[in-house]
C-alpha cells in the first residue's frame, strides 16, 4: 500500500465534496506565518509524517496569532516525530468542535469478507480499535457489496444503529449519511485500501468537517493517479531513501518477477552490516533471524523471487552492494518454480565488477531449486580466481540456517580484521 500525507488525503476528500479546514502546507516558519495571516483565525500547525498519535508526540501545535504559528512551525520543522523527520507542516484553521465522529472504509482481506468494510462510530478522535474494545455499542460496521456500493439508506441505517441515543438533529444525521457516501466514492475512485476520517467533527455552526484523515492507495494502482506524486508505492512509515527510489525504478520498469529492495535504516553507520538478499520469504527470514542473533545488523531486505530476469536480479544486487556493508548473503533457501541460473549469471556479473575494490569481501550464497546444478557450475566458474571470500551451498543446507550464519560470522570476522585492523576482529 502507498500511504498519503494528511494534506494529500484532504485534497481527495475535498474533490469528493467533503469539507475540510481552510489551510495550506508550509516548509518554513515564515511561510507558516503568512498562511496563518491569510486564514485570519487561530490555527493548528500539524507535522506531515506517516504516523498516528502526532499530538502526543509533539507534532501538532495550536497558535492564536501568525507570530505564534511561525514559532510553532519553527519548532516542528526539522524535528523528528516518532522517528520520522518533519519537512512540511500543514497550517489550517482551528475548528470550534462540538462533537467528534469516526468514519472509515478498510479492505478486509479475510476469506470471509474479501471486500470493503464501512465503519462508523459516534466516538472520534481516538483509535477505532480502542473504541470497539471498550464501547462496542458505539461502533457500527457494514460489509459493502463492491458492485452495489453504498446508498444513502445504507449509510443512514448504519449511523442510526449506533447513534440512536445521541441527541443529534435530523439535519446532522443527513450530513453524516452524505459524508459517508462521499467517503466511499473517494475510496473507490482512488483505488484505496483504507480511507478514514478521524475525527469527522461537527462544528459550532452545525457543519461537518474532516479534521484529520488517513488514506492509503493500492500500490498496484499508483500509475492511475500520477497527480498524487507517489515516488515509491510501498507500505512504509517514512519517505523513501534515494537508494530505494533507484531500486523501485527496477521494479517499475520491469514486472517480470519480483525485484524488491528496502533499507532497514535510512542511514548506515558503523560496522557489522550485512547486505541481505532473499529468494522468497520464509527460509530467507529464518536466515536473517540467525544473523541478528550473532550480532549482525541487516542493512536491507531484498527479494528476487517469481522468476525475474538475470538483468533485474543484477540491478538489485548492485543496489545491495552500493551500501557500506561488510558482507553479502544470498539466501535462496527455496525449491522454487523458477530457473535459478538467472541468479547465478547476475551474481557472477555483479561480483566480478565489485571484486577489485572489495579484497577479501565475504560472500555466502545458498541457491537451491530448478537448474541448481547448472547454477552452481556457473558461479564456480565465474568467481574462480576473484579476490573474495566466497562459499556456495545448495539444497542440502536449506534448513541449516545456523550453519550458514556461522559461516557468515567466520568469513566476516576475518574480513573485518583485515579491513579495520588486526587488533579488532569484532563484527559488531
Amino acid at each position: 500500500m502507498a500511504r498519503l500525507y494528511e494534506y494529500q488525503g484532504k485534497t481527495i476528500l475535498m474533490a469528493a465534496g467533503i469539507a475540510t479546514p481552510a489551510g495550506k502546507c508550509a516548509s518554513t516558519a515564515e511561510a507558516a506565518r503568512q498562511i496563518a495571516q491569510e486564514i485570519g483565525r487561530p490555527v493548528a500547525i500539524k507535522a506531515q509524517v506517516w504516523a498516528t498519535g502526532r499530538f502526543q508526540a509533539g507534532g501538532i501545535a495550536f497558535a492564536s496569532t501568525p507570530e505564534e504559528a511561525a514559532a510553532a512551525a519553527r519548532r516542528i520543522l526539522g524535528s523528528t516525530i516518532k522517528g520520522l523527520p518533519v519537512h512540511i507542516v500543514l497550517v489550517e484553521e482551528r475548528l470550534d468542535v462540538v462533537e467528534e465522529f469516526y468514519a472509515g472504509i478498510i479492505v478486509n482481506a479475510s476469506h470471509k469478507v474479501k471486500g470493503p468494510v464501512l465503519m462508523f462510530s459516534t466516538v472520534g478522535g481516538t483509535g477505532i480499535e480502542e473504541v470497539a474494545a471498550k464501547q462496542p455499542d458505539r461502533v457500527g460496521t457494514l460489509t459493502v457489496d463492491y458492485l452495489s456500493g453504498i446508498t444513502p439508506a445504507d449509510a443512514e441505517r448504519l449511523i442510526a444503529g449506533v447513534a440512536s441515543d445521541s441527541p443529534l438533529s435530523g439535519a446532522v444525521h443527513a450530513q453524516l449519511s452524505d459524508a459517508v457516501c462521499k467517503l466511499y466514492a473517494a475510496f473507490k475512485a482512488n483505488d484505496a485500501r483504507a480511507a478514514e476520517i478521524n475525527p469527522l467533527v461537527l462544528t459550532r455552526d452545525g457543519q461537518l468537517c474532516a479534521a484529520d484523515c488517513r488514506i492509503t492507495i493500492d500500490d498496484n494502482s499508483v500509475f492511475r493517479h500520477p497527480g498524487l506524486g507517489i515516488t515509491l508505492p510501498r507500505d512504509m512509515e517514512r519517505p523513501p531513501t534515494p537508494l530505494e527510489e533507484i531500486a523501485w525504478s527496477i521494479e517499475a520498469d520491469d514486472y517480470r518477477g519480483t525485484g524488491y529492495f528496502s533499507q532497514m535504516v535510512p542511514t548506515i553507520e558503523g560496522r557489522g552490516w550485512l547486505g541481505f538478499h532473499g529468494i522468497g520469504g520464509g527460509g530467507a527470514m529464518l536466515g536473517a533471524s540467525a544473523f541478528v542473533t550473532r550480532g549482525f545488523k541487516i542493512a536491507n531486505y531484498a527479494d528476487t523471487s517469481g522468476d525475474p530476469t538475470a538483468s533485474k536480479i543484477y540491478r538489485v544486487i548492485k543496489c545491495i552492494l552500493s551500501q557500506p556493508v561488510d558482507g553479502y548473503v544470498l539466501m535462496g533457501a527455496v525449491l522454487a518454480n523458477q530457473e535459478q541460473w538467472h541468479h547465478a549469471h547476475a551474481v557472477v556479473k555483479a561480483l566480478r565488477e565489485e571484486a577489485a575494490n572489495r579484497l577479501g569481501f565475504p560472500v555466502i550464497l545458498l541457491i537451491a531449486g530448478n537448474k541448481e546444478r547448472e547454477s552452481h557450475e556457473i558461479i564456480r566458474e565465474g568467481l574462480k580466481g576473484l579476490p573474495l571470500r566466497w562459499e556456495l551451498y545448495g539444497r542440502e543446507h536449506i534448513y541449516h540456517t545456523d550453519f550458514i550464519a556461522d559461516r557468515v560470522l567466520e568469513l566476516t570476522t576475518q574480513y573485518q580484521r583485515e579491513k579495520y585492523g588486526a587488533e579488532d576482529g569484532s563484527h559488531a
